[in-house]
């Protein structure tokens, strides 16, 4: 559904072949939900479809979208995909319901309106293939014209019209078999309501409470659930990080969860609620009470175990959706955090057992020198490594010290802090620094590849004094999520949050620009229209014929084409160039 790369625009810049590719639905459900012009929708989604970058469709498009920014930008790009991927399985539920022969002119609307997956699937519920049930077979043996004459007819009598149904070589043995079967194919057509379906669902999470036990023989065990081991909370209520804990313990087979309606109230209201959408009730008719018993179990068999699996998966779903913005907001933070600029830096990855390791970086955060040190226990030689970081910080002009927040950072913040105070003439400055995902890097192939001459342990070091004198340009070298910046980041979706993470590596990386004589390929990969090839080109060629002096000269990069620069460019420092 996306619209072909050679489209052609009309003279406002946008696409002609726009709305041919998408409905009009769609454009206005968009420009409602953003509260802006329906222009500005159309605009954006024909410059996405063309492989146009957010970050440069925000900077460099302000006039096509009438100024949409790119958190803006980001929200069409996700619901744009969300209602395309709407209106096919639309299309596809009318064909398949139209090839069954059962899309009345009232089914059909009601689905071309419906607004949601879950509406859609609510419609096509009775449609959908499956395999046999109890239903089914009470229907081709011939039972459902007693289940509707005893629905519209509560005035008969049950037992009596049952017996015109008995047909033993039908497996209707006698008078209770048929109105089993009869009572199954009012329970599956109860259950089937899309109507009663979406407002049982909206009862359920305005009032359901959600329980938790422990699982027999489990406590000991799951004693870090111990929280949750006699938990109840309103299922609407309940945060993000309370929520994928309780998942989490019952993955872990600590916790049995359940979502409680509101006791016998609650079973009442929402199997009278069944009964009043079928008219059904108790008026001392004949067939007044199986009726009501049908739609209770109706409710407790078919209704409510149903959405009881789709109401823990809403809940999950929303839980994963506030974590990973969480994580996507604490991300951009930390890229965003201020740099240090171009001083040479002393990198610290404390240690006790395994000593501190050392590593000094100049202004361009190039390795000048390494060492490790053993000042803690058990070694406990202080007043050597003392001596050696003042002569490493000596010999090299080092200003600031990073020191790594892991296991023996307090004690290595303490030996710093004796060693500004033993030599005041170095002027130095010490701050700690997250080594979060340092190991990840050091152990990586981007580690190796940068730094091929160091032990891993050292390479740890580097990237501690990098981050300080430019977070942006150090951290994303290293996977988003082993970053650390979020609760709970191996139980949410993992497409999802490398989705987002990679959004916003993207849009803070763009936000602050690159400077193309000195990135390493990992930060120009995540340049606006780059990718690791291109980026990979770009250094190589760097390497080959000096800076660059232009951006002009960018474009003589092999397989670097008008398109690519057309979209980078804008976001490529040359400084001191021509």
């Amino acid at each position: 559904m996306k619209v072909a790369d050679s489209c052609v625009r009309d003279a406002s810049g946008v696409p002609e072949r726009l709305n041919d590719e998408m409905t009009s639905g769609i454009l206005e459900a968009l420009s409602g939900e953003m509260k802006v012009q329906r222009r500005q929708v159309e605009a954006a989604a024909g410059l996405l479809d063309e492989g146009a970058t957010v970050p440069f469709i925000a900077r460099y498009r302000k006039e096509l979208t009438g100024g949409l920014d790119d958190g803006q930008l980001r929200y069409l790009e996700e619901r744009l995909g969300y209602l395309r991927e709407l209106e096919e399985r639309r299309s596809k539920i009318i064909e398949s319901i139209g090839e069954q022969g059962g899309l009345s002119r009232e089914l059909e609307v009601a689905v071309r309106n419906a607004r949601t997956k879950a509406e859609l699937e609510d419609l096509y519920l009775p449609f959908r293939p499956r395999r046999r049930t109890k239903a089914q077979i009470a229907k081709e043996a011939g039972l459902e014209p007693l289940a509707l004459m005893l629905l519209e007819n509560p005035d008969r009598d049950p037992s009596m019209e049952a017996t015109a149904f008995v047909v033993p070589q039908k497996a209707i043995a006698d008078t209770t078999a048929a109105l089993d079967g009869a009572r199954q194919i009012l329970m599956e057509r109860f259950a089937e309501d899309a109507h009663l379906v979406g407002e049982l669902r909206e009862h359920l999470w305005a009032k359901g409470i959600f329980r938790a036990r422990v699982v027999s023989g489990r406590m000991t065990e799951g004693s870090k659930f111990a929280d949750y081991f006699d938990y109840a909370e309103a299922i609407r209520a309940i945060p993000s990080h309370r929520a994928l804990a309780l998942f989490r313990g019952r993955s872990e087979g600590i916790l049995r969860l359940e979502l409680d309606p509101g006791g016998v109230e609650g079973d009442a209201f929402c199997a009278g609620r069944v009964a009043r959408r079928f008219f059904i009730a108790d008026e001392g008719r004949a067939a007044d009470a199986w009726l009501l018993q049908t739609a209770h179990l109706a409710w407790k068999v078919k209704l409510f175990t149903h959405l009881d699996l789709e109401l823990k998966m809403r809940l999950r779903d929303q839980a994963e959706k506030e974590a990973i913005r969480v994580f996507g907001d604490n991300l951009r933070d930390l890229l965003l955090a201020a740099p240090a600029g171009q001083r040479a830096m002393m990198g610290l990855d404390p240690g006790l057992r395994t000593g501190v390791k050392v590593a000094v970086v100049d202004a361009t955060g190039k390795v000048v020198e390494t060492d490790t040190v053993y000042p803690h226990a058990p070694r406990n030689r202080q007043d050597e490594a003392l001596q050696r970081l003042a002569t490493l910080a000596s010999r090299h002009g080092v200003e600031l010290v990073a020191i790594g927040n892991g296991t023996g950072s307090r004690e290595t913040d303490g030996l710093v802090r004796d060693l500004i105070v033993r030599h005041p003439e170095l002027n130095l400055r010490r701050l700690i620094v997250s080594e979060a995902g340092a190991s990840v890097y050091s152990a990586s192939e981007l580690g190796a590849g940068e730094l091929p001459e160091l032990d891993v342990s050292l390479r740890g070091a580097v990237s501690i004094a990098r981050r300080l004198q430019d977070p942006l340009a150090e951290l994303v070298k290293i996977e988003p999520k082993a970053i650390g910046v979020g609760q709970y980041q191996h139980d949410v979706n993992q497409t999802r949050l490398g989705r987002k993470l990679d959004n916003v590596v993207e849009d803070c990386v763009n936000a602050v620009g690159v400077n193309v004589n000195t990135a390493s390929p990992a930060l120009l990969a995540r340049v606006a229209g780059l990718g690791r090839t291109q980026a990979g080109n770009i250094v190589a060629f760097r390497d080959q014929h000096g800076p660059f002096r232009s951006r002009e000269q960018i474009k003589a990069v092999p397989r670097l084409g008008d398109k690519t620069f057309e979209q980078s460019a804008g976001f490529l420092r040359v400084t001191g160039g021509d």
